[in-house]
């Protein structure tokens, strides 16, 4: 029986990888929920957990309505609530934050693939739902003094031009660096914030991971957070910013892990997938040669380290395969 007014395969695709994200946040935030001791920060995740709920819910409805397999994403199996608390001192908000960040561009990119009526409804609550707890998130870090803000600058009396194509130098590494400007230092405060939560996550996750190739998987990748963080750095350092992000955010020593190896190898592909689009805005509009090869030469790490991590997925039978189109080369040789 035909299906009235069926999704597009676009939608398809993005209401899938949708329902993969939520199921694996909604079972980080049990975790952190039954954890916290903070009853503003379980007020947080409390409130996105039923919202994120409500959707996933409406996302498996209207499978079911299409005639579509539902996805197995992450269920309770996945998360372990007797294990004992792996992060503190507000890591639960610093990385829900980072999560929400991820949210509000893919949801930009959901939409703009969006025809159907029900489907932009989703994805338009969705957005709601992602701002507001990232306005909620980034106010309760402020006040806890856990989120550091970027450095201050002395604000412009004038409009000015760039009169020279040496405003683009950088590259030579005798010559004279000009100063970063606002846009360029946003990327480089923005990147070392993201990798600091990056490099903490991952360190837990190492901590207590079973499977040895999972274990040298993180610890490389916490490897690879800190390269990022230092280059970074030393950026700033050359045009005298002295910059800190380090939060209150600690891993503690347990060994026993909260989530399934398949939970925290999804969340970093995830992540990395952030990653090379946030290093991509930065390639994109840094205007000094110097910061546009690191942050390209950076991206590339993050390809390789993902494609990796890809190929692990796969061999523990942890990555579930996307819809796909018809393959009529076979069809047409059966």
């Amino acid at each position: 029986m035909a299906v009235k007014n069926p999704i597009s395969s676009s939608e398809l695709g993005t209401l899938w990888l949708t329902y993969q994200e939520k199921t694996l946040i909604l079972r980080i935030l049990e975790y952190f929920i039954e954890k916290t001791v903070d009853q503003e920060a379980r007020n947080i995740m409390g409130g996105l957990w039923q919202d994120l709920s409500y959707y996933v819910n409406k996302i498996n409805d209207l499978f079911e309505i299409q005639g579509i397999a539902i996805p197995i994403g992450f269920v309770k199996e996945d998360v372990n609530l007797e294990a004992p608390k792996l992060y503190d001192n507000g890591f639960d908000i610093m990385f829900l934050r980072v999560l929400k960040e991820i949210s509000m561009g893919m949801y930009t990119l959901n939409m703009n693939m969006a025809y159907h009526p029900e489907v932009m409804d989703i994805f338009e609550g969705l957005t709601v739902v992602t701002q507001k707890t990232y306005r909620r998130s980034t106010d309760f870090l402020l006040k806890k003094g856990i989120l550091s803000l970027p450095p201050h600058v002395t604000m412009p009396k004038t409009i000015e031009f760039i009169e020279s194509k040496s405003y683009l130098n950088g590259f030579n590494l005798f010559g004279d660096k000009r100063a970063l400007n606002t846009i360029e230092l946003g990327v480089l405060h923005h990147g070392i914030e993201t990798n600091n939560v990056g490099m903490q996550l991952i360190t837990g996750f190492a901590q207590c991971a079973d499977n040895k190739e999972v274990k040298d998987f993180f610890v490389k990748g916490k490897e690879l957070a800190k390269k990022q963080i230092k280059t970074f750095e030393e950026i700033l350092l050359q045009s005298d910013i002295q910059f800190s992000a380090t939060s209150g955010c600690t891993v503690t020593t347990s060994t026993t892990s909260p989530f399934s190896e398949k939970l925290m190898m999804f969340c970093i592909y995830l992540l990395n997938g952030f990653g090379l689009v946030s290093n991509s805005f930065g390639t994109v509009f840094s205007l000094r040669n110097d910061l546009t090869v690191k942050t390209a030469w950076i991206a590339k790490d993050i390809y390789v380290y993902s494609h990796e991590g890809v190929k692990l997925m796969i061999k523990n039978g942890w990555l579930e395969e996307p819809p796909q189109m018809e393959d009529r080369r076979q069809l047409i040789n059966q």
